[in-house]
């Protein structure tokens, strides 16, 4: 009874809710895991760019951070369940990430920009699953996060250029 509580009326396909609802839970696993290593390099990083690099990290992983209601939210809105615990973002991340002591700033910003870009392979394909399963809203909120992910890969791939 208590799961049934939960359920929101939606007039999508429930294999398909629950499909899009998994790509979504795997999204904000992802979103929590960048957001908390894009924060600790924040903390992190040094170097003669330290005022660059901590300012724009700062304000990238506060978009990150931003968008994670959202995705718990399109989660809920289709009469699904989301991720509720460390754990449960653990279980579901692909973003892996950095224990090290020390990363150098180059290399911060390089991951960063790798796991961008990974974040933007997989919102394309949660679109898909989406658009498959005719969810209008979620498709068109994946493009803003999808736009949100390239620029940041691409900020860092500038900031990280040579000469």
């Amino acid at each position: 009874m208590a799961a049934d509580a939960l359920k929101t009326p939606t007039d999508l396909k429930t294999n398909a809710v629950k499909t899009v609802a998994q790509a979504l839970n795997g999204l904000l696993a992802d979103s929590f895991a960048l957001y908390l290593k894009t924060k600790n390099f924040h903390w992190h990083v040094s170097g003669p760019h330290f005022r660059d690099y901590h300012l724009m990290l700062d304000e990238q992983a506060a978009e990150i951070f931003a968008a994670t209601d959202d995705i718990a939210e399109r989660v809920r809105k289709i009469g699904q369940t989301t991720l509720r615990s460390i754990g449960d973002i653990a279980r579901h991340q692909t973003i892996t990430d950095n224990d090290a002591d020390f990363v150098a700033p180059e290399a911060m910003l390089s991951e960063l920009r790798d796991d961008n870009l990974k974040m933007v392979e997989a919102l394309r394909e949660a679109k898909d699953l989406a658009d498959a399963a005719k969810d209008n809203a979620t498709s068109a909120v994946i493009d803003d996060w999808t736009d949100q992910a390239e620029r940041r890969a691409w900020f860092l791939f500038e900031a990280s250029r040579k000469g």
